[in-house]
């Protein structure tokens, strides 16, 4: 554990095991009001698994009330979701009429594969090679998610500690995975743990940090880019080098380091609810996020927080979840390595076992998903006449070739549907998404 720096107190004696309880400090955005803070409380107080550094039990209160069921089911739908139906059930041909020539346009190149699901019956309404395997992108943030919140619990909190030696001179900040950790929450936990030293009285103390929960390389395999900081255990702010929250930006190549550095002083435990992780990694397709949510997977499941090991929790996660995964990988959690492999169909059944009232603790991966025209990845597509705006939530993926668009849509007769398509050896962005878009609001119009 490499020394950071050393630093001057007034007076104050640290104890062994000094921690100052701050409380959890989550990013503030649609993910953290309302509709889906309610129903995130709903689903973790369902969840039969939890997290680490709950608080202490208080005084009875009444238990958080469920989301609205026609959220998720159309109206007069069965109260649980039956297993999908087999490949051979009829597809209306209205809707194949529909998508089959626009799943031909020239902008989604020469492959491109196609699964809509209804979320309530699990009914297969339209498919085109829906089993095979292709490179996801950023789409395979879906699955981390799924994987995270399954292994994890929805209301799972990452914690940063800090721990004193037994002489009290040597303090160590004790990365726990979260990237989202702020500058100014760290700014008034340095503050507080200032002021407990000043009342123990002590002189100098030297501050080293620790990273050792994560394993393995930390340079993802594309190398240094500015969609993605070194994978650390202990970082402030995404890596981020400017004052940007979402989207490409100058990354830190020792996030670590910076971290420390950053902190002045101390910072003492905190965390954030794994569910509010999962909405801002999928509403702002942040790569940092997921790839935290892929170790933490690995370290619930007793896998290595390593890439390798993220790639086998994650595997094992949603093989317990019952999915289809002939032919898939992942091989990181971001999407951004091309060697992941995800199919449409397994895509749809993601987002249909996130809606089952089975799942609660997988809500929040429909939920996160950016609203066209409104949010997120979708903010600046679907125009004011579309009649997809405000109706479809997706997940968008993008790499040099590869586009995709996976979620969910309300079809004019209430039915919820779940979507997936996907498009490989693109011409270009510009000319893939419009196409993928338009894919999406025919389910809607």
């Amino acid at each position: 554990m490499p020394e950071v720096r050393t630093w001057q107190l007034a007076a104050g004696a640290a104890v062994v095991g000094l921690a100052l309880a701050a409380g959890a400090v989550a990013a503030a955005g649609p993910w953290d009001s309302g509709q889906r803070k309610a129903e995130r409380e709903w689903a973790a107080a369902q969840s039969p698994s939890g997290g680490a550094h709950h608080q202490v039990p208080g005084p009875k209160r009444p238990a958080p009330a469920p989301s609205a069921p026609g959220v998720l089911t159309a109206l007069g739908a069965p109260a649980t979701a039956p297993a999908p139906a087999p490949a051979s059930a009829s597809v209306p041909g209205d809707l194949a009429e529909v998508l089959a020539p626009l799943l031909g346009d020239p902008g989604l190149g020469p492959v491109r594969t196609a699964s809509v699901v209804e979320v309530a019956t699990g009914r297969r309404l339209y498919e085109h090679g829906a089993a095979d395997p292709m490179t996801p992108a950023s789409t395979i943030k879906i699955a981390t998610s799924a994987a995270a919140l399954s292994a994890l619990g929805p209301d799972h909190r990452i914690p940063t500690t800090v721990v004193v030696s037994k002489d009290g001179e040597e303090l160590t900040l004790v990365g726990g995975g979260d990237p989202t950790l702020g500058r100014a929450a760290l700014g008034t936990l340095a503050d507080r743990t200032v002021r407990a030293l000043r009342d123990r009285g002590t002189g100098t103390v030297r501050l080293t940090y620790d990273t050792s929960l994560y394993s393995g390389t930390s340079r993802h395999p594309i190398g240094p880019n500015g969609n993605l900081a070194p994978v650390s255990a202990l970082m402030v702010g995404q890596g981020r080098i400017n004052q940007t929250a979402t989207g490409y930006a100058t990354r830190t190549g020792d996030p670590a380091g910076d971290a420390a550095r950053t902190f002045e002083r101390l910072l003492t435990e905190r965390g954030v609810d794994t569910s509010a992780l999962v909405e801002q990694a999928l509403t702002n397709s942040d790569n940092d996020i997921a790839e935290a949510l892929a170790r933490q997977t690995a370290l619930a499941t007793g896998e290595e927080a390593s890439f390798r090991g993220a790639e086998r929790a994650v595997t094992k996660q949603l093989a317990k979840l019952k999915l289809p995964l002939t032919g898939a990988r992942f091989a990181d959690g971001s999407g951004l390595n091309r060697a992941d492999k995800l199919s449409a169909g397994l895509l749809t059944a993601l987002l249909a076992r996130a809606a089952d009232p089975a799942h609660p603790e997988l809500r929040p991966v429909l939920t996160g998903l950016p609203v066209a025209g409104f949010s997120g990845t979708l903010h600046g597509r679907y125009g004011d006449t579309s009649p997809g705006t405000g109706l479809v939530r997706a997940k968008t993926g993008t790499l040099t070739g590869v586009n995709a668009l996976a979620g969910t849509v309300v079809a004019p007769d209430g039915r919820l549907l779940a979507f997936a398509f996907l498009a490989g050896n693109t011409p270009s962005a510009t000319a893939a998404e419009p196409a993928l878009d338009r894919l999406a609001a025919a389910l809607a119009s």
